[in-house]
C-alpha cells in the first residue's frame, strides 16, 4: 500500500515543449529593424515607419534570453502555462510570456541528524544524503508551493519512516536473515530511495541516489548497547574457544589410545579432560603441578 497520498491526475500539470526559436536569428532581425528605423528616420516622410520599426525591434529584443546548459525556462502567458524550453544558448520566445528560470542540475540534500525509534523502539540517531534533480518543471513549479522545501520535508519524513521499519542490529527477536540498519545498508538505501521517489513524484522530482551518512544509538542508551555488544562478542568468542578445546582434548585422548602410550581408566580420563579444558579455556595463565609420584599418587 502506498504511504503517500498521490495528487489526482486531473490536478497535475505536465511539462510540454515551449514554442521557442534560435535567438541568433532573432538578434539579426532586431538589428535589421534598427537599421530600417535609422534609414526611415533620415527621411522626413517616414517618421511613422521609423517609430514602428523601433517598437518592433524592442519587442524582438524583449523575447531574447540566454540559457545555460541543464537549465530550463518555464513560460506562462497571462497566467496560463504554455511550455518549457530546455535548449541551451541564445533563445527567443514570445516577448509577452513570463520566463521563469529553473535548474535541471543534480543537487545534494544532507538531512539533519534525526532522533527516531527503530523497529524495536530503541532511540537511534540517523541522517542521509539524497541526490535529486527536477525532472518535470511544470509539476515542480505549479503542483507544489515550493519544491525545494517540499523535497526537504518529505526527505525527513521518508527517513523517519524507513528507520521505523528496521531494527538497528541483529537480535534473537528477529527472523534469520532479516535486514537491519547496520548490516543491511544497501537494502535500506534501496528501500529509502523507492519511498523518496514515491514522495517526490508529486513535485516532478527524480531521486538519483540515497545513502545513510550517520547511524548510531542515541546517547541515553549508547553505553548500555555497547555493553550488550561486548557481552555478545565475549559469548561468541567463548563458544569458539570451547569448541576448539573439546576438539583438541578429543584428539589427544584418541592419540594416546591409538598409540597405547598410557592406559587410562574412566576416572583418570575425566580428570585429564578437566585439566586440559581448564588449561585451554582459561583466560589466565595456569600454574602446572608436576606429579613426582606414580600415576595414582
Amino acid at each position: 500500500m502506498s504511504t503517500v497520498a498521490s495528487i489526482p491526475l486531473q490536478a497535475r500539470t505536465t511539462e510540454r515543449p515551449a514554442r521557442a526559436a534560435n535567438g541568433y536569428l532573432a538578434l539579426l532581425g532586431m538589428l535589421a529593424l534598427w537599421a530600417l528605423a535609422a534609414f526611415m528616420a533620415a527621411g522626413a516622410h517616414h517618421l511613422i515607419g521609423a517609430v514602428l520599426s523601433m517598437v518592433l525591434s524592442g519587442l524582438v529584443g524583449a523575447g531574447l534570453y540566454m540559457q545555460q546548459p541543464n537549465e530550463g525556462r518555464v513560460m506562462t502567458l497571462f497566467g496560463r502555462y504554455i511550455g518549457t524550453d530546455r535548449e541551451a544558448g541564445l533563445r527567443w520566445a514570445n516577448p509577452f510570456a513570463g520566463k521563469q528560470r529553473i535548474s535541471l542540475r543534480s543537487r545534494n540534500l544532507i538531512s539533519p541528524t534525526l532522533k527516531v525509534n527503530d523497529k524495536r523502539g530503541n532511540p537511534i540517531e540517523i541522517s542521509a544524503a539524497v541526490v535529486w534533480r527536477v525532472s518535470d518543471t511544470a509539476q515542480a513549479l505549479f503542483d507544489v508551493d515550493s519544491y525545494e522545501t517540499y523535497v526537504q520535508i518529505q526527505a525527513e519524513a521518508a527517513l523517519r519512516h524507513t528507520a521505523n521499519l528496521y531494527a538497528y542490529d541483529d537480535g534473537e527477536d528477529l527472523q534469520p536473515g532479516e535486514t537491519t540498519l547496520r548490516a543491511g545498508q544497501d537494502e535500506v538505501a534501496a528501500a529509502m530511495k523507492a519511498e523518496l521517489q514515491e514522495r517526490f513524484a508529486a513535485a516532478g522530482v527524480e531521486v538519483l541516489d540515497a545513502k545513510l551518512t550517520h547511524l548510531a544509538y542515541a546517547p541515553e542508551i549508547a553505553q548500555v548497547m555497547l555493553r550488550r555488544q561486548q557481552a555478545e562478542a565475549i559469548i561468541s568468542a567463548r563458544q569458539r574457544i570451547v569448541h576448539g578445546a573439546v576438539s583438541m582434548v578429543e584428539s589427544a585422548l584418541k592419540g594416546l589410545s591409538e598409540r597405547e602410550i598410557v592406559v587410562l581408566d574412566d576416572e583418570r580420563k575425566a580428570a585429564m579432560v578437566s585439566n586440559l579444558l581448564v588449561v585451554l579455556c582459561s583466560d589466565k595463565d595456569t600454574q602446572p603441578i608436576v606429579n613426582t609420584g606414580t600415576l595414582y599418587n
